[in-house]
């Protein structure tokens, strides 16, 4: 059964990942922002039968109930929902009546699917991985012994809709500590919550350390309990970090695809690597290739490819699209889609994505999803999508857009046209009428956009921002 889950980061959603997986069936975490298209979309693609969600999150089902194909059962875990739905609605109470304690359940193996994660697409619109319980195991699996000691806690405020807060949870059980969990986190208070609740560990993604370094330094920054920051990447100031507040730091490489490909012990390296391929765990081998998948020497950009010699310790491709599976697979390894270079000492380097994916503070963006919908509004002929550097080192998105009457085309409205359509992680920055043409190739008229990045934010580029417009 394909259980989709749409819930806070809170302790009900880690007791609903166990549930499922104890009752082998497979579970689809949501995005909780998904709204509108992205949430049909993924619903109707990962044959969603029943949804385990809130009654705040269930308002978002009637404007898209008549096309959903699969969906038969919702259960609602904060009380009663009493909206219009043609599904059978459960509530908590209802659906815990007459339970009895599970004694004669065997529990998952490793080589069972435990979830369809949703990952950004690229060319075309987002794809569900199809990840076995090793992956969920793998991803963490690269800390160094004695990161944390039965007891201890690791503060993590990912959500379990991405690998990383499922994979935290499951490493914090495997060694005996406390998970530290948050719905939404915040710069501005994690050291309060570290302080409050003990953590031994604080783990960060994307541009959280940037935050977290920019905010003013206090006196007491050194004066709190952890011991090692788990990031990726590393900033710049990675040693200035390490001094101000008194912490270790490991840092790693990964996808929802291949789990942690690359990794660094207690000895992080030079600034900006992302580790090394993980020769003390049998997990994955990596290479940097060509155009035609051969290796290339040190030093030279290419895409970062990899494989498992253990079996079920990476994805099993992508849910019922297996032209995409055998693309990324192709000659036995599989295909990142991000550009690398390495050192003579082995240590790995992200040079570029190679792919069009949008990265903002800490979600995935597909361009292709973004492009389609901004072309959905009336006055928009057509639109390109690309990233532009954000304050704290993630992307912001910029929509360079064609339109029918670039005079009285106004970018506030065509924000306000996308706010319920898409999540708000997904609506763009910046938006730039195009008032000729966007630059294309000769064969295919398909959009350079390593023009369009390149020539990145200028005085026309509107900024949603700057026009206090917030979402």
């Amino acid at each position: 059964t394909h259980v989709g889950t749409m819930l806070p980061n809170v302790f009900d959603a880690h007791r609903t990942m166990l549930a499922i997986g104890w009752l082998r069936g497979i579970e689809v975490p949501l995005n909780n922002a998904f709204t509108g298209r992205m949430l049909e979309y993924t619903l109707n693609l990962a044959d969603v039968t029943i949804l385990v969600t809130t009654a705040e999150i269930a308002d978002r089902l009637p404007s898209i109930a008549d096309r959903l194909d699969t969906l038969e059962t919702v259960v609602i875990i904060d009380g009663a929902y009493r909206g219009p739905l043609p599904f059978r609605v459960i509530d908590r109470a209802a659906f815990l009546n007459g339970a009895v304690r599970a004694e004669d359940l065997d529990g998952p193996e490793y080589r069972d699917t435990a979830c369809l994660l949703f990952t950004s697409g690229t060319t075309g619109p987002s794809k569900a991985v199809i990840a076995p319980w090793a992956v969920v195991h793998q991803f963490w699996s690269f800390p160094p012994e004695g990161l944390i000691e039965p007891g201890e806690g690791i503060f993590c405020a990912l959500p379990l809709f991405h690998n990383s807060g499922r994979s935290a949870f499951n490493y914090t059980l495997v060694h005996g500590g406390r998970l530290i969990v948050r719905d939404k986190f915040s710069a501005a208070h994690v050291w309060e919550d570290v302080r409050r609740t003990n953590a031994a560990v604080l783990a960060l993604v994307g541009p959280l350390t940037s935050l977290v370094y920019s905010a003013p330094p206090r006196a007491d920054d050194p004066d709190n309990p952890v011991r090692t920051v788990v990031c990726g990447p590393m900033i710049p100031e990675v040693e200035e970090f390490k001094k101000r507040f008194d912490v270790d730091i490991l840092t790693c490489y990964g996808q929802t695809e291949v789990g942690i490909a690359l990794a660094t012990g207690w000895d992080h390296g030079p600034w900006a690597n992302c580790g090394r391929p993980r020769i003390d765990y049998p997990w994955t081998e990596v290479r940097v290739v060509n155009q035609f998948d051969e290796p290339v020497e040190a030093g030279v950009v290419g895409e970062l490819v990899v494989r498992s010699p253990e079996p079920w310790s990476m994805n099993l491709g992508y849910y019922k699209m297996p032209e995409a599976t055998v693309a990324a697979w192709r000659n036995g390894w599989f295909h990142t889609g991000d550009a690398f270079t390495y050192d003579e000492d082995g240590w790995y380097y992200f040079a570029d994505r190679m792919r069009d994916t949008i990265r903002r503070r800490g979600e995935n963006i597909s361009s292709y999803e973004v492009e389609t919908m901004v072309s959905e509004h009336p006055d928009v002929i057509e639109c390109a999508v690309v990233a532009v550097e954000g304050a704290h080192g993630d992307d912001e998105s910029l929509a360079f857009v064609i339109v029918r009457e670039p005079g009285a085309f106004d970018p506030a409205e065509l924000i306000r046209f996308l706010a319920p359509r898409m999540p708000a992680y997904m609506v763009p920055r910046y938006v730039e009428v195009v008032e000729d043409d966007l630059p294309r190739n000769e064969t295919s008229m398909r959009v350079r956009k390593f023009e369009l990045r390149a020539r990145g934010l200028s005085d026309r580029s509107w900024d949603r921002e700057t026009a206090g417009i917030t979402l």
